[in-house]
């Protein structure tokens, strides 16, 4: 598959560079591809392109340049890029999802999960990291069990989540 994914891009920015937004897509089938061959380095790359061509063309409050950032912040967890993650996540990607989509929106309550994954496993957390992404959790199933009821699938992951967190906070 990535022959033909790396083809298609190359297709689409030799016929369509006009239209930036199918080659910011094909970018993301060919990262999605990378990630999924274990070549995370280079997916890493291809998000952060594709992050920086989304806030550049549709501003950094647009669903889909947050949508953008989530996959980038997904990525540098994967690859324990914990401080560059929470900087992104605390500076930019959380305010703006909350003040552009609501604290409610799916996809402001991935970003808050990430936000506290990034807490979690850091090396060097601190008791207070582990409180902080408790504090997180709490809301976030708060939220997801109000909007989304007990039994979706995004409510159950995190409530399993903060169950981990606070297996972590007994034993620390």
């Amino acid at each position: 598959a990535l022959p033909v994914l790396e083809a298609s891009l190359a297709l689409h920015q030799r016929h369509w560079s006009h239209s930036g937004e199918i080659i910011l897509a094909s970018q993301g089938d060919l990262a999605a591809c990378l990630g999924d061959l274990g070549r995370l380095d280079e997916a890493l790359v291809l998000k952060r392109v594709i992050f920086a061509r989304r806030v550049a063309t549709l501003g950094v409050s647009h669903e889909a340049t947050i949508l953008s950032g989530s996959n980038l912040v997904g990525s540098m967890n994967t690859l324990e890029l914990w401080d560059e993650s929470k900087l992104l996540l605390r500076d930019q990607l959380l305010p703006d999802a909350r003040r552009s989509l609501g604290a409610d929106h799916d996809l402001a309550l991935m970003l808050n999960r990430n936000l506290a994954i990034a807490l979690v496993n850091q090396p060097e957390r601190t008791r207070g990291d582990l409180l902080e992404a408790e504090t997180i959790l709490q809301d976030n199933v708060r939220r997801r069990r109000r909007v989304f009821g007990p039994a979706h699938p995004g409510t159950l992951h995190a409530e399993h989540v903060l169950s981990l967190v606070r297996e972590d906070i007994a034993n620390e």
